[in-house]
């Protein structure tokens, strides 16, 4: 990675990276930490297609086509291509950052045992690997493992999502508690609250009408 161009991508001068990681691959179309370091950008931007269009030429161009393997799977599965995101992966070494990949994709596709395997394997579990395992846990119905995966996670490093999460997972046992977590998700952000509202919809209505059963 060039750490000047990474400096200036940091300090919010994300066009004048951008163009100057271009220019790197003009000039030295084999080198491909280039295209890696340009491809996390523009994911990071919201440009997936443009990365889809650059890694597939890139992989004709470089010497190691495998080491663009991460970035294309990325590119595809936030396209909602999730066959072709775990074929790529399936290519290269399943390091941390590949078993969390595999994971997230295997959650998305539904098949959350899959998940569980690959990212109950991650070695460094930090924040962002705990809230895959209780979202993996959550989508099994394992409420009581989702939120005690949650509660794990630092206060400090809490979003929305965890704490909304938190609220559904709560939310049969202690219902002042879980409408502090609501608070708390509503409080951070609005749009993501409404739209988890009716996501969660049917999970809601089913552990108030276990709680009206008591």
């Amino acid at each position: 990675m060039d750490k000047k161009i990474a400096r200036l991508y940091d300090d919010g001068q994300v066009e004048q990276a951008i163009h100057l990681l271009v220019q790197r691959i003009d000039q030295k179309p084999q080198n491909v930490e280039n295209y890696l370091q340009l491809s996390t950008y523009l994911i990071e931007q919201g440009s997936v297609d443009q990365v889809q269009k650059l890694l597939e030429q890139a992989q004709h161009l470089v010497k190691k086509p495998l080491e663009l393997n991460y970035n294309l799977a990325v590119a595809h599965y936030l396209q909602g291509d999730f066959d072709q995101a775990l074929a790529l992966l399936d290519q290269i070494p399943n390091d941390d950052l590949t078993l969390y990949q595999k994971a997230l994709t295997y959650l998305k596709l539904g098949q959350s045992q899959k998940a569980l395997a690959y990212a109950l394997t991650i070695k460094k579990v930090d924040e962002r690997v705990q809230e895959l395992l209780g979202d993996i846990w959550l989508s099994m119905g394992e409420i009581r493992q989702a939120k005690q995966i949650y509660l794990a996670i630092p206060e400090n490093k809490r979003s929305a999502k965890i704490y909304f999460l938190l609220g559904v997972a709560t939310l049969e046992e202690k219902r002042e508690l879980a409408k502090q977590y609501f608070d708390r998700a509503k409080k951070m952000d609005i749009k993501y609250y409404q739209h988890a509202m009716k996501q969660y919809a049917s999970i809601m209505k089913m552990l108030n009408d276990k709680e009206k059963k008591k």
